[in-house]
């Protein structure tokens, strides 16, 4: 099949590509607007494969997305294209709206009108909005309660989704995954920006007691198990994927901790880096716990995470220390990437506990 990625050159986007091309012989159309989260090096062991076109595109221009169309004339589309932050969603909603929303209509609109075979939308877990520790995963039919401006826009999206599916008989399927985590990710993120400073032997900032949960998905293992619901998910359902690996944002940071002082880099004055941990202000409408059932994908499809969390950490701390060419102009060059978690820390000291 010809396959249109949408946003093929971020973290999720860009492990969908690499399998594509890697492991199954469809074409891949790469459209991605290179926004800051966008980068070369996560395709560039693909993309000189004559199954892989890059185009250069804003999702939400309908104009270039229909002379894309038109040209490569795609037979699905997968769309993965977002803005997915949390914190850049609170400081800044609008964008979000605009991506999320007004890009998956423009995208359903297209695909449409060009009879495509399939839609997959990729969407969150936190479109269901959180749970406490004694509450059940959330299921296919767990009803939406986003709590966030970016879990709010995925919701949209994914009511857009079905309702063209509905309404204009357009042949779509939602997959909703839990929290990704593997080689790529954009320091931004609590995973590589907690590897990155203990690296460096800065302060890892904590939000709240680090008490707030959630489940931990190898990008590889999500990446499988999209390709598998392209291939074989069935049109008009929703596929719950998660990794199986609840952990706390504190036993996650301690984990990266002990990983980065056991691979023998030296802090210095006898120190672990347990001790540069700070809880600082918790964000404003934190999710405490995120959980999915991927009983449904499991019978139905066969896929289930290959991967342990503490396997898939220690690769992906390994990753990071073996890779510094992809993440360095990222993690100093830019101002933008300090948004997350460094920043907060530095807005929200003073509350420290």
């Amino acid at each position: 099949m010809k396959v249109l990625v949408t946003g093929g050159r971020g973290f999720i986007g860009s492990a969908v590509v690499r399998r594509l091309i890697s492991h199954t012989s469809h074409h891949v159309i790469n459209v991605d607007r290179l926004s800051y989260a966008s980068t070369e090096g996560c395709v560039a062991s693909v993309a000189d494969s004559p199954r892989y076109v890059f185009e250069h595109a804003d999702i939400c221009d309908a104009d270039r997305m229909a002379e894309i169309f038109a040209a490569n004339k795609p037979e699905v589309v997968m769309h993965l294209a977002a803005e997915s932050h949390v914190d850049r969603s609170i400081d800044g909603p609008g964008e979000f709206v605009r991506t999320n929303l007004t890009g998956t209509y423009t995208l359903l609109e297209l695909a449409r009108s060009h009879s495509v075979s399939l839609f997959h939308h990729v969407s969150t877990d936190e479109v269901f909005g959180s749970l406490q520790l004694a509450d059940s995963s959330f299921t296919e039919s767990s009803p939406y309660k986003p709590q966030s401006p970016y879990a709010a826009t995925k919701a949209g999206a994914d009511h857009l989704v079905r309702s063209w599916c509905e309404t204009y008989e357009l042949p779509t399927v939602i997959t909703n995954c839990s929290n990704n985590y593997g080689p790529f990710h954009f320091p931004e993120k609590l995973i590589p920006l907690m590897v990155l400073r203990a690296l460096a032997g800065e302060t890892l900032p904590v939000y709240g007691t680090g008490a707030n949960v959630r489940d931990w998905l190898h990008v590889d293992d999500h990446a499988r198990a999209l390709v598998s619901v392209l291939e074989d998910g069935r049109a008009g359902q929703t596929y719950n994927v998660g990794g199986n690996a609840e952990r706390s944002n504190l036993e996650v940071v301690q984990a990266i901790c002990d990983l980065v002082d056991a691979f023998g880099v030296p802090l210095g004055t006898g120190r672990t880096r347990r001790e540069l941990i700070r809880f600082v202000s918790d964000r404003p409408g934190h999710d405490f716990r995120y959980a999915v059932d991927s009983s449904k994908i499991t019978a139905e499809l066969g896929w289930s995470p290959t991967r342990t969390f503490e396997e898939g950490l220690r690769e992906t701390v390994r990753w990071y220390m073996a890779n510094e060419w992809w993440w360095r102009p990222l993690y100093e060059g830019q101002a933008t990437t300090r948004r997350g978690l460094a920043v907060q820390q530095t807005q929200r000291m003073g509350a420290s506990r």
